[in-house]
Order: C-alpha cells, then structure tokens, then sequence
C-alpha cells in the first residue's frame, strides 16, 4: 500500500460538518444536563435546609451533604440531556434547510449520525466513571455522614413533641427548646443493653457535642432500669445526670454497607459468606451500573430513528418530535417495570439488556434502510 495512503479500514476523519453537529449537540447536552440536575438537586437539597435553619449545623456540612448526593441525579439526567440535544439539533438542522444541503452532498444517514455517536460516547464514559467509582463513593460518604451526625449531632435530629429514633437502641422524646437552646420534657428510651434497658425522664437537659464525644445532660429527673434476669426494677432520682450517646451503632469503618456503597468488583463477587438475599441485591445492582451508561446509546439513536429517515420537511417536523418524544417515554417507563421485575426475580437480568439495547438496534435498522425504501414509507405521512 502507497505511503500516506489511509487503510481501507481505518475510520473516517472528522470533518467540519461532524465538527459542526458534535459541538452543537454536546453545549446543548451540558447546558440541559446542568439545567435538569440543578433542579433536581435544589428540590432535593430543601430537604437538608431544616438541619440549618432549625437544628443548628453548619452551612459548610450543608454543602457538604448537598453534594454528595449530585451524582445520582447526574447518572438520571445526562441520558436525557443527550435526548434532547440530538432532538433539538436535528429539528433545527432540518427547519433551516441545513440537512437537506448535508443530504444533497451525499451524506447518508450514518454520516450524519456518527458525529451523534461520538457524542454518546462521550456520555458513556461520563456515566461509566460515575457507575464505577464517583456513585458508590458519593453514596458511602453520605451515608457515613448520616452516622456522624447521629453520633456527634443528635440534637439536630429531634424535633419537639415527637419521638425520634436515633438508631434501633435509643430514642429520644422532647416537649420544647427555651431560648439558650436547651430542651425541655426529655424522655430517652435506651435499649443499648437488651438484659437492662433504662428510660429516663428529666425536667430539661443540653446536648454537648466534641471531638471524643456526644452527651446529653439532664438535670432534675429519674432513671428506672429494668433487669430482665432477675425481674427487678431500679429507680433512681437524680439532680444532675449525663448520659453518653456514643456507640449508638457500628462505626462507619465497619458497618454493612448496601449495595449502593459498593463498587463493581464488590457487585458482581461479593464475599462467599454474604446472605443469598444481599447477593441477590449486588448482582441486579451491579448490572443496573452498566445499564445506565448504555442506555445513552438508545436515547441518543431515538430521534435519529424518527428524524432522519424519509422526506424532509422544512416546514416543520411536529409530528417526528411528538414520535420520538413518545417513543423516549414508552421506553423509559418499560425500562423502568423491568427493573422493578428484575429486582424481585434476578433471572430477568437478560431482559433488562434486551430493553435497554433494542431502541438502539431498531435505531440502526431504521436507518440502514432508510436510503431503501423501507424508512421512508414508514415515516412518509410524518412528512408531508
């Protein structure tokens, strides 16, 4: 073969027109992607505020908490983002005649997708990283989180006149908070000790919370204990009583973590002496992980499929739009019940590849014979 001559093989390069559509594709999807994830995590960020406003932590642990959960709302969005963008370009390209001059040139309905090709893959690895590291980091450090401010900020988890459980081993009930922050009508139900467990009542109390330890201090009240061996009640009056809430559960480092907190190697061979239950639970997670990020494949192949086949019509394409935009719902709610079976029944796992593959394979069949014949008779009345 002549030097500098390309292998019969190798890809194509980029040209100014994949160049043109990528980059109007990809803004679009960022900008929507940032749009839907900032709603979303506004509206699920509100739920930490009362930990500010009315139980006294920091706006930095805030943040903090407000953060950790993006991640999750990004592996939602993004493939919708990408959705939108092939959507909004095309329609775009086609309203202003730029894709009936693309076609005049020669393009093909795969020329002018792959610039949309690489444009999910990109999303791909976007959504891949998230599966397999920023996820199950995210998740595991809020949910560690959640345990140091039981353990360090139990005061800001109570609210007056309700029973709050702390963890399974204690709860804790107040009447009111006075001005300087203290609570008033403390009741504390503590089964730490399952043979001996103690409720004390005290007038009023304060949480007190440092580097080693979190306390509550009570003053004028009573503590009964109940030995469950002997059958004893002991009752004991007090004028000033401190009670360590430490050791509520077991520290983050060696807590069960869910399978949300796990990372893929963790998914697919958990340790041998795991419950079958929670095997069952690692494995339709794990392969949910690599759902996600294949499912853009889909997303971004439906309005190709409804756009591009057939005659152009640059007067307007709504009825194409209303297609894919219907076909992106059908196919996100079927996505949605097969995982619901999938996590009751583990040998449906197949089905989920099945779902979530066939837009894409149909996608390209549409496409393939769209130069045929066979597309444009089954998009033709979209287009006149």
């Amino acid at each position: 073969m002549a030097a500098g001559r390309p292998h019969p093989y190798d890809p194509p390069p980029m040209t100014v027109l994949d160049r043109y559509i990528l980059r109007q594709s990809f803004s679009i999807m960022v900008f929507v992607t940032a749009a839907l994830s900032a709603a979303v995590w506004l509206a699920q960020s509100l739920r930490l505020v009362d930990l500010i406003v009315n139980r006294g932590l920091s706006f930095e642990l805030f943040l903090y908490l407000a953060l950790l959960i993006l991640p999750r709302f990004l592996d939602i969005v993004l493939p919708i983002g990408a959705f939108i963008a092939v959507l909004f370009v095309f329609n775009r390209l086609t309203s202003e005649s730029e894709l009936v001059v693309m076609r005049a040139a020669g393009l093909g309905p795969f020329a002018l997708a792959r610039p949309v090709f690489i444009l999910a893959a990109i999303g791909f690895a976007v959504l891949m990283s998230l599966s397999a590291y920023f996820l199950p980091v995210s998740h595991r450090e809020f949910k560690d989180m959640q345990f140091e401010i039981r353990n360090r900020f139990v005061s800001a988890l109570l609210q007056e006149g309700t029973f709050t459980t702390i963890s399974n081993k204690l709860t804790i009930y107040i009447a009111g908070r006075d001005e300087r922050g203290q609570v008033t009508g403390l009741l504390i139900n503590d089964n730490r000790d399952p043979q001996q467990p103690v409720t004390i009542l005290a007038e009023r109390g304060a949480f007190t919370d440092d580097a080693e330890a979190s306390r509550i201090i009570m003053v004028n009240g009573s503590r009964q204990s109940f030995d469950r061996a002997s059958g004893q009640l002991s009752v004991l009056t007090f004028d000033r009583y401190t009670l360590d809430l430490n050791m509520l559960r077991d520290a983050p480092g060696v807590r069960f973590r869910d399978a949300q907190e796990r990372f893929l190697g963790e998914l697919f061979w958990p340790p041998p002496q795991l419950d079958p239950m929670f095997r069952r639970s690692f494995l339709v997670e794990g392969h949910l992980r690599l759902l996600v990020p294949l499912s853009i494949f889909s997303f971004v192949m439906i309005p190709l499929a409804c756009l591009l086949p057939g005659e152009l019509n640059r007067r307007g394409q709504l009825r194409r739009v209303l297609l894919a935009v219907g076909v992106a719902f059908l196919f996100q709610a079927v996505d949605l019940g097969v995982r619901n079976l999938a996590g009751r029944n583990p040998d449906l796992i197949p089905l989920l590849y099945v779902v979530i593959l066939s837009p894409f394979a149909a996608g390209i069949a549409i496409l393939h014979f769209g130069g045929t014949g066979l597309g444009s008779r089954w998009l033709a009345p979209a287009a006149r």
